[in-house]
């Protein structure tokens, strides 16, 4: 025969019902069914575990208590003895102690007792399920006080833990909320993911104390605080507190280096006070006793102690090497697109995205034959799923981009209640104008996360090919000629435009085969993106205009290290909460970060990744994360100072070299230095820089471009080779035109058949990647410019990966030994970038030898520059030095236009997209926008 308890716990079981909490049935089965563990998403739903609906502790498992001291000590009276138990607790693979006096068990015992009386006459429907229980109870409530035993001391530990014993076998008195509170127990207490149970207990809690501008009390007065009694809950890696009657989280402190955890009215301002202080807060918490506030600081350091995030590591970066992670990179949006998609499919309790743009409505696999694929449609379905999806976006100066972020947050907050989307800086309140949130990051349930120069977003997506017209079914060869397209009116070659309303309704996908539908065909430089809202309206006349190829390179991380950037997510979440949304607990929540013990457990794992140390980067400062770090500009320059044979740099912008000045990071110095030290050395070393050929702002160059593009352009020359600062000034005065043996700085172009004539295009170069000796690698989302590099700017993320395995290859001529992965993504590097797929007799294994350095990279490069000079007369070029030249070149035709057929067979020749970088180009003109110009009234810092 059944016993009350199971009785009690199978009618529990069939009371509860989803429409008690905002769970799905799925959801609810996982924690019923659940006998080891509670799941994480049970922290989405602290105000549902409060109601009744879900029991705190785990089902089905035991949970038993043992006196293990009893201390004595008389208070400041001198003259009252009293007496302290600590109670070690277990329940499942959690253990814990709790120290409570004798008078604390006899308010225990009150409460049940009440509970139990109050129970029988009180007819609330929300208690139906308790009485349930209740009915089943055939046993008296065990007895605390009246006997004899109890009033001997040394029988009292053994008799306690018994009547505690007694209490937790019986699944109605466990379940009541005083003697989960006796305990210490809490909906959090028993979430593997957050790490061990830490101490938990009601505290007063202090207001005040946040380092963020705005948010602080005028004065320090006593009278400016406010006292409010709260449940604070600590773990390994932070702690929070809350309010247990609504269940939501109110604070969370995430530990970091400056974590501090001091005792006494000295710190604290007021008796019996705890004060704990990270770097964006001075919490200040206050206990019932000095014995209460002394405990509660050595907890709080012995759970913290073993925290990684408590010292700065290598780098000075926030997070230290995570050996043995599974990795895997990505060159361009095709495969990384894709797989995130499978991905975010995989996600069952948390997406968060941080982006410096986002389109809804962006295909991640293509063609796009529906809208299944669409980004907005996948988060919709795994909001309705019960997923939280969290997405933070750069909130853009409306005057300065048209990235339209308030019409993102808009369309995907509209689509479920479980997408919660928030933009930062507030211009005028945080005094923040100019510096951007840059990162690109996608973490799903703390265990995989992407990141890379790629925002999920328009004209990002692209392949290999890297196409210039989508006018027809897409062909495997490269540079395919433009044919009619199915998808237009009458026949003719103008794409088919529908309006904004007819974009989710009317249009059909099932025949598509464009790669690019309306936004998505893109040209930047002859017209930025404009009315987003209309996101399948063409932006250029695609039959006209070829588009711009995206280059990119992105990478995708489990474990430990993703565990690590979804940390850095919940940083900046909970940090923008508070700036923006303090009081708004229920619909934008404070996010929690899962213990990196558990990080290895992982739910599912990208295919084809490759096991290596990776270590997180990012730049940040107060106003964007409130805490201070550059350690990606710390790694790129020790990696380049550090390397034996060459590194790779393929970077969307090129503004460096020191003068203390304008510009102030040294990656460029690095490289003087290390290219000086291998000449005096003897020593072969080769630098190889690949960037866009012209800076991605709107712009006609044949009129000498807009004022951004020459004021980039301008920054850009003076970090290669004008001006005392440049690199290749620097290398002249020491070994005059040998630096062609060191250093080659390279663009890229293709180009195809549009309408009757051969077209040609740059390549944007968007990576932000650095490659060395084969061996390691840095890809994410900063520039090389003192905006991502220095940290006070904008705020960016990055990883550097280094093989742990070796595998062999060859460098100058002689074995080496490899990494993996380093050499597997410098040879796809090169492979397309010089054509070596479509020529198998192209030897690109050994990278510095100088038949590669000059008979393959540099011939490439200087032979496709001089064909497409010849066909296209294209900007930009040596040849042009000062607008009188550029005005001589526009009146000159090219003979791609005037002899389709010759133009033609000159461009046979060509060789893979790699092409040198014009580095005479304007040489006579001083681009500085003029002060009269909007752009030269900016700061000199917007640009570098």
């Amino acid at each position: 025969m059944a016993s009350p308890e199971t009785n009690a716990a199978q009618r529990w079981r069939k009371c509860v019902d989803t429409v008690l909490c905002d769970l799905t049935e799925d959801q609810l089965k996982s924690i019923k069914n659940n006998s080891e563990e509670r799941d994480f998403f049970v922290v989405h739903h602290l105000a549902d575990l409060k109601e009744g609906a879900i029991p705190p502790l785990i089902n089905g498992t035991p949970i038993t208590c043992k006196v293990e001291n009893m201390e004595r000590y008389t208070t400041r009276s001198k003259v009252n003895v009293c007496t302290l138990y600590t109670v070690r607790l277990t329940h499942g693979e959690f253990t814990w102690t709790v120290k409570k006096k004798y008078k604390h068990f006899q308010e225990l015992h009150r409460d049940l007792y009440k509970h139990k009386v109050l129970l029988q006459f009180l007819p609330l429907g929300r208690f139906a399920i308790q009485r349930q229980q209740l009915a089943g109870l055939t046993e008296d409530m065990p007895t605390l006080h009246g006997t004899d035993r109890i009033r001997r001391t040394s029988s009292k530990p053994k008799y306690l833990e018994e009547y505690l014993n007694n209490l937790l076998e019986n699944t109605f008195y466990r379940n009541f909320h005083g003697l989960l509170d006796f305990l210490a127990i809490s909906p959090l207490s028993f979430i593997r993911d957050l790490g061990p149970k830490g101490l938990e207990g009601y505290i007063l809690k202090r207001s005040g104390g946040h380092r963020i501008q705005g948010l602080n009390c005028i004065g320090h007065h006593q009278i400016c605080f406010r006292w409010s009694r709260r449940w604070l809950v600590v773990k390994d890696s932070f702690l929070l507190y809350m309010s247990r009657d609504p269940g939501n989280v109110s604070f969370v402190l995430l530990y970091d280096p400056e974590l501090k955890v001091l005792v006494g009215r000295v710190y604290t301002d007021t008796k019996y006070g705890v004060c704990i202080e990270n770097f964006s807060r001075k919490l200040v918490i206050k206990c019932s006793s000095y014995r209460q506030a002394q405990w509660w600081s050595h907890e709080i350091r012995r759970l913290s102690e073993r925290c990684d995030f408590l010292q700065t590591h290598r780098f000075e970066g926030f997070a230290p090497p995570r050996p043995d992670t599974l990795t895997k990179w990505y060159v361009n949006g095709n495969g990384y697109f894709s797989d995130l998609a499978d991905a975010l499919e995989q996600a069952k309790e948390e997406i968060f995205i941080t982006d410096w743009w986002l389109s809804p409505e962006v295909f991640l696999k293509r063609p796009a034959t529906g809208t299944y694929w669409r980004l907005d449609k996948i988060l919709k379905r795994k909001a309705e799923q019960g997923v939280k999806v969290c997405v933070l976006l750069y909130k853009e100066v409306e005057l300065a981009l048209g990235i339209n972020s308030g019409y993102s947050k808009r369309t995907l907050m509209n689509m479920h209640p479980n997408i919660k989307v928030m933009r930062h800086p507030d211009h005028v309140s945080s005094v923040v104008f100019l510096w951007a949130h840059h990162e690109k990051m996608v973490a799903i349930d703390q265990s995989v996360a992407f990141i890379g120069g790629l925002d999920l977003a328009f004209g990002r997506w692209d392949d290999s090919d890297y196409r210039l017209s989508d006018l027809e079914p897409p062909k495997p060869a490269n540079h395919a000629e433009a044919g009619p397209e199915s998808d237009t009116v009458d026949g003719s070659a103008v794409p088919l435009i529908v309006s904004a309303s007819e974009c989710e309704d009317e249009v059909d996908l099932s025949c598509n085969a464009l790669l690019w539908l309306g936004k998505d065909y893109s040209n930047f430089i002859k017209r930025d993106w404009t009315q987003l809202d209309q996101p399948y309206q063409d932006n250029v006349d695609r039959t006209q205009v070829p588009r711009i190829p995206w280059r990119d390179l992105g990478a995708v991380h489990h474990g430990k290290a993703a565990r690590d950037l979804a940390r850095h997510f919940i940083q900046r979440w909970n940090f923008t909460k508070i700036f923006k949304n303090k009081y708004k607990d229920d619909f934008y929540p404070y996010l929690l970060p899962k213990s990196h013990y558990t990080a290895n457990k992982l739910p599912f794992t990208i295919p084809g990744v490759t096991k290596a140390s990776v270590q997180v980067l990012r730049s940040v400062d107060r106003w964007s994360t409130g805490t201070c770090e550059h350690s990606i500009l710390n790694a790129y320059v020790h990696v380049i100072e550090n390397s034996e044979h060459y590194i790779y740099l393929e970077n969307q912008f090129f503004i460096s070299c020191s003068d203390e000045k304008n510009v102030h990071n040294t990656i460029g110095d690095a490289i003087v230095k290390r290219i000086l030290r291998a000449h005096s050395e003897g020593k072969k070393y080769r630098v190889f820089v690949v960037i866009p050929l012209l800076p991605g702002f709107e712009g006609d160059i044949s009129q000498g471009g807009g004022n951004a593009i020459q004021a980039i352009l301008h920054f850009t020359y003076r970090t290669i080779n004008r001006g005392e600062h440049s690199i290749l000034s620097r290398l002249k005065e020491q070994m005059q035109d040998e630096w062609t043996q060191y250093i080659s700085l390279c663009g890229l172009r293709t180009h195809t058949q549009l309408g009757q004539s051969p077209v040609t295009e740059l390549i944007y170069v968007h990576s932000k990647a650095l490659i060395a000796d084969d061996r390691c690698y840095i890809i994410g989302s900063a520039n090389i410019n003192d905006r991502s590099m220095l940290g006070s700017r904008d705020s960016e993320l990055a990883v550097l990966v280094e093989d742990e395995e070796r595998v062999p290859s060859v460098m100058n001529g002689e074995e080496y030994q490899a990494g993996p992965l380093a050499l597997a993504l410098r040879k796809e590097c090169f492979s397309v970038l010089l054509g070596a797929k479509s020529d198998p007799t192209l030897d690109i294994d050994d990278p510095i030898s100088d038949h590669f350095f000059n008979n393959v990279w540099n011939k490439i490069a200087q032979t496709n520059a001089v064909i497409y000079e010849k066909v296209f007369r294209c900007l930009p070029l040596d040849s042009i030095r000062n607008l009188r030249d550029l005005l001589g070149h526009v009146n000159t035709e090219n003979f791609s236009l005037t002899d389709p057929e010759k133009a033609r067979e000159e461009l046979q020749a060509i060789q893979g997209i790699l092409v040198h970088f014009p580095l005479h180009f304007l040489c006579e003109e001083y681009l500085l926008p003029s002060f009269k110009s909007k752009e030269g009234m900016v700061p000199m810092d917007v640009w570098t």
